[in-house]
């Protein structure tokens, strides 16, 4: 059975445009795949602390010599890479916030980005552990950035996925959200036609 991991980032819970597309990807691949499973993490609602001496800790120290608070941080990164493992596709809500990603979502990745489980370095350099997987990724963003300098998010994420051996990224930007009615509608609806022939 194929599964769907969704990663939701919007601090926004309504009226969210990256939760609106999130919505209808997910409606679109049940469609196709309707006995798939479904796995939503949201981790605006839900945060996972940032990286911290404990997380760490917690990945470098043998068990017997962590404190509880060492422990509790590496079993929330085995349980993130846990749902990651699982997945067969990654859906990534990630609107812009200052040019680039949500600090939540940062964090899920500071959780999931482990040596030796999700990638590993060889005497060639670091090989992603992950090959196989597809990553799709909604961006929502008030002004337009796709290709130009100041998109700090496609390049991070295409590094970041690929660093764990996802290299099939697809990208659907929903741009020009703050820039009138006008711009914000033509926005959506490209967004909403690219994800269509992604989904």
């Amino acid at each position: 059975m194929s599964q769907l991991l969704v990663i939701e980032s919007s601090a926004r819970h309504e009226g969210s445009i990256s939760r609106q597309l999130t919505q209808d990807f997910i409606a679109q691949w049940q469609a196709q795949q309707p006995h798939a499973q479904v796995v939503v993490r949201d981790v605006a609602k839900q945060p996972l602390p940032h990286l911290d001496g404990d997380l760490l800790a917690g990945w470098m120290l043998p068990k017997a010599e962590q404190s509880a608070a060492q422990q509790a941080a590496a079993l929330r990164s085995d349980q993130a890479i846990e749902q990651l493992l699982a997945a067969d596709v990654l859906l990534l809500a990630a609107p812009m916030y200052n040019f680039s990603i949500p600090s939540t979502l940062k964090a899920w990745f500071d959780h999931v980005l482990r040596a030796g489980v999700t990638f590993k370095y060889t005497e060639q350099g670091p090989q992603g552990l992950l090959s196989g997987k597809r990553a799709v990724v909604l961006t929502a963003r008030g002004g337009v950035h796709a290709g130009l300098p100041s998109d700090h998010q496609e390049a991070y994420l295409r590094q970041v996925l690929g660093f764990m051996g996802i290299d099939d990224v697809q990208f659907v930007h929903a741009e020009g959200l703050n820039m009138g009615q006008d711009s914000a509608t033509q926005g959506l609806n490209k967004a909403q036609q690219a994800l269509a022939r992604v989904a």
